[in-house]
């Protein structure tokens, strides 16, 4: 299998996938990323313009994509390649950046939060939903709290599923979350506009995640400005 992404809980996956004694054939990362281990790394700005190095690299079809910020595209996306992505908020209510997706839950007063499993389809976070592990929301609890239950939730359906994915025995389920958005880089502007939320200081409190969501932690500092002053 090839993983695509990068930071700890990649390599988590990565290490689980060697201890129950799968092949891991490539580890797609970016250059600043730090490697785990002994596998073939493939260092890339663009993942999508490297399909015949997958394709080359792949024992089976399986390729997991796990904190990869980049959208993937064709030709990865709907070529003979089964790609799944490990996301870390519930579909289709919160798609997009979990960071972001997160402030907006705690901002929405949301009780639960979870993680899935999809399938990667030529829409953002819109694929075939396989699991979701869900976990309540403590109402004392910021953003390191959901963020940091939501990274244990995607290692937990990783594990939970890495057989059937490599059997291709999933089945999609429809998924308990309903409506919401795509909660991407769009939304940083208006954040702050939010002060007046009673959970604002719930959901500014970046806690140990602060240096790693510069731009985030500048957007909620920032002056306000609400969405409908979007033109």
């Amino acid at each position: 299998m090839i993983f695509i992404g990068g930071g700890s809980l990649l390599w988590r996956a990565v290490r689980s996938a060697d201890t129950a004694g799968h092949t891991v054939d490539l580890v797609c990362v970016d250059d600043q990323e730090n490697v785990s281990g002994n596998h073939r790394i493939l260092r890339t700005d663009d993942v999508n313009n490297d399909y015949d190095i997958l394709r080359g690299a792949a024992t089976d079809d399986v390729v997991f994509s796990i904190n990869n910020p980049t959208i993937l595209r064709a030709p990865l996306v709907g070529s003979d390649l089964r790609i799944y992505n490990v996301h870390n908020g519930p579909l289709p209510t919160y798609r997009g950046l979990p960071e972001i997706a997160i402030v907006h839950a705690i901002l929405a007063g949301e009780t639960t939060y979870g993680a899935t499993l999809h399938a990667i389809d030529t829409g953002i976070d819109t694929g075939a939903v396989f699991d979701t592990e869900d976990f309540p929301i403590d109402p004392q609890g910021g953003f390191q709290d959901v963020m940091v239950r939501g990274l244990r939730a995607c290692h937990t359906l990783f594990e939970r599923n890495l057989d059937a994915v490599l059997a291709d025995a999933l089945t999609p389920i429809t998924p308990r979350a309903r409506g919401g958005g795509y909660f991407g880089r769009s939304r940083l502007p208006y954040l702050a506009g939010h002060r007046a939320n009673p959970e604002y200081p719930r959901a500014a409190n970046l806690g140990v995640f602060t240096p790693l969501y510069p731009d985030l932690v500048a957007a909620l500092a920032a002056a306000p400005t609400t969405e409908s002053e979007r033109s």
